[in-house]
């Protein structure tokens, strides 16, 4: 099998097991954060809270926020299947979004455990709240753990998948 073939089948069996993983700290196309509701990793909580406005929080303190406080009710936050993430008041108006729209496909916003929130599909957005130094996303399913840490060379930023 050449080593193309053998990128090819990992490539799918990766694709199976992320795909029917669910994780605290992932927002899958087409789902939604209602009031209350948050993705966590550790200390880190991305809150949409009852007042309409998104926030990030690292343990009691905001380090981000959508900016959309108190303007409206029933607000929710929508990861949408055009890479959009969008927060949107009383009859569904858009109160605020990542205006990253691409074409239509499966996109994920993950809060990740360096405390940065990034939209892949590829990565469309990012909040700019990371630590330095710290390991990107990971991901576990079953008894496998998949970990992404980002690498930087002098001309092509690539991410590094390790599996443990």
């Amino acid at each position: 099998m050449s080593s193309l073939q053998l990128s090819l089948v990992a490539l799918l069996i990766s694709w199976a097991v992320f795909s029917s993983c669910s994780a605290e700290n992932i927002l899958y196309t087409n789902d939604a954060l209602y009031g209350g509701q948050s993705l966590t990793w550790g200390n880190y909580r991305l809150t949409m809270q009852t007042d309409c406005n998104l926030v990030l929080y690292d343990g009691g303190n905001a380090v981000w926020s959508s900016g959309t406080y108190n303007q409206g009710s029933g607000c929710y936050a929508k990861m949408q299947s055009d890479g959009n993430l969008v927060v949107y008041g009383g009859y569904n108006n858009a109160l605020w979004a990542t205006n990253t729209e691409r074409e239509q496909g499966n996109y994920i916003c993950v809060l990740q455990r360096d405390r940065n929130v990034v939209i892949y599909g590829p990565a469309l957005w990012a909040s700019g709240t990371n630590r330095v130094g710290t390991p990107g996303v990971v991901i576990s399913a079953a008894n496998s753990t998949q970990t992404a840490a980002a690498t930087t060379e002098s001309k092509s930023p690539s991410i590094a998948m390790v599996t443990n």
